[in-house]
């Protein structure tokens, strides 16, 4: 082979090689390019469900309290509050999951997102005991519920209460922050209160005797007084305080309010509450209709 042929056979051998190596770069580049836009579409698909879980969820605070949100046998979280939540997270399209508070700490958790409202027999109508109107702090839905406070104690105890002035001196339990604690607080001057985490907790402290009395949603005691550990404590009947409502709590400015009142209205027409309100033993105090809170 003469030197021509071998010139024209190196220079067709670095083109080949050129050629190659400038492929391999090409199609590098563009799988490079590829895996990279994957990479993107999964991420921003993994960004799009997370927003989707999170529009789709309401999360409900609540305490254990018969007979609005409690455990039965089985330990499955039943109630009137509870399947009336749920009722509407049907009705709007949502999931509901029920997390579990400390009541003092109930505004902590929902203005920090923990949870989305506060539905768990909340007197709206009433001031904590700082003073503050509850609904400068949430905004509240319709009310859908009727309550009062009352004071359960022993028989012997509740003979001798004539008014508000009988319990001065006297013990009285109370779950702190509650519409139970501002009634002791602003009516029953001299009594000694006792603060505790839950309206079930003051319940017990009466039964250890290690308070004379209680002061407890209406709703609360008519459940439990009379029965099971409770038997012997009754509910004083002389002295109460003022009709309250319960109502759903939301932070300010959410969009929920809305949303869930437009569901109460159309669950109280197709008798979903009164239903509901049956079950559980408040049909006298459940309202169903809300044409004057517009």
């Amino acid at each position: 082979m003469n030197q021509i042929s071998y010139d024209a056979l190196d220079k067709g051998r670095i083109m080949c090689y050129s050629f190659s190596t400038l492929k391999f770069k090409y199609l590098k580049e563009i799988n490079m390019k590829r895996i990279f836009a994957l990479l993107c579409a999964v991420m921003m698909m993994a960004m799009l469900f997370t927003s989707c879980a999170v529009e789709e969820t309401i999360i409900v605070g609540y305490t254990l309290y018969d007979p609005m949100n409690f455990e039965d046998e089985n330990g499955n979280l039943v109630g009137f509050d509870t399947e009336l939540a749920q009722a509407v997270g049907e009705k709007l399209g949502y999931a509901v999951n029920f997390q579990l508070i400390d009541w003092p700490r109930k505004y902590t958790e929902l203005n920090s997102g923990s949870i989305d409202c506060i539905w768990n027999g909340f007197t709206a109508n009433t001031a904590d005991d700082d003073g503050v109107a509850r609904s400068e702090k949430v905004d509240f839905s319709y009310n859908y519920m009727r309550n009062k406070q009352v004071i359960v104690t022993t028989a012997d105890i509740a003979a001798t209460v004539a008014d508000e002035t009988s319990l001065a001196g006297k013990v009285g339990a109370v779950e702190a922050s509650s519409a139970g604690d501002t009634y002791l607080t602003e009516n029953l001057t001299g009594a000694v209160k006792n603060g505790v985490t839950s309206q079930l907790s003051a319940m017990r402290e009466l039964v250890l005797g290690t308070a004379d009395f209680v002061v407890v949603d209406d709703q609360l005691a008519k459940a439990y007084v009379g029965t099971g550990d409770y038997k012997n404590l009754v509910i004083v009947e002389t002295i109460s305080g003022t009709e309250e409502f319960y109502a759903i709590g939301f932070r300010k400015g959410s969009e929920l309010t809305a949303k869930v009142n437009k569901a109460l209205e159309e669950l109280a027409a197709d008798g979903t509450i009164a239903a509901l309100a049956e079950k559980y033993g408040v049909s006298n105090t459940v309202i169903t209709d809300f044409s004057d809170q517009k």
